[in-house]
């Protein structure tokens, strides 16, 4: 892991168009200055997902530069060392990942597609919000560790344990800005 205390997360997803983005934007809300969040994907679908874009946006995270990836990216030369690895899909925690310099801690943090969700207009939107509240608690969680007086295995182990964690309740999550 880096030095300065500045750690690096990549957030992968098969198309890094909703979970991986928004998982990106909470962590580098509720880590800023400690950690630097990016997503990316195997396949990305090209756009971020309008449902994923509007929920951000309503809890005001900033969404300009947010975009839909490839993992090629931090894959090539000068591109950020990371030091943290999660999968927020299954079907990118199945898949070959690419070997990445520095050997980043990773987890796996598997979430149903809110993309997928069947339903209404307001179904959809409501599965997002219980995939950003999930993320919201796991990434509170993981900001939170004693990163100093974890050894690898504990480590490996806690952020494992957060990604088991199911959501919180609606009434004690809400969208915290």
């Amino acid at each position: 892991m880096q030095n300065d205390n500045t750690y690096n997360v990549l957030f992968l997803c098969t198309g890094n168009s909703a979970r991986s983005i928004i998982a990106e934007s909470v962590l580098n809300r509720l880590g800023a200055g400690h950690f630097h969040a990016f997503s990316a994907g195997s396949h990305p679908a090209g756009q971020v997902n309008a449902h994923a874009l509007r929920l951000l946006e309503q809890a005001g995270y900033p969404t300009g530069e947010l975009r839909s990836k490839s993992w090629d990216e931090f894959e090539r030369p000068g591109a950020p060392q990371m030091d943290f690895i999660f999968t927020v899909c299954d079907n990118a925690a199945n898949e070959a990942c690419p070997v990445w310099p520095g050997h980043p801690v990773s987890a796996h943090w598997g979430l149903a597609d809110p993309a997928a969700a069947p339903g209404s207009p307001a179904e959809k939107q409501a599965a997002f919000v219980e995939t950003y509240r999930t993320l919201l608690d796991r990434i509170g969680a993981f900001v939170r560790l004693p990163f100093d007086a974890l050894d690898g295995e504990n480590l490996r182990q806690r952020l494992a344990d957060i990604g088991s964690r199911p959501a919180e309740p609606a009434a004690t999550t809400g969208m915290e800005r």
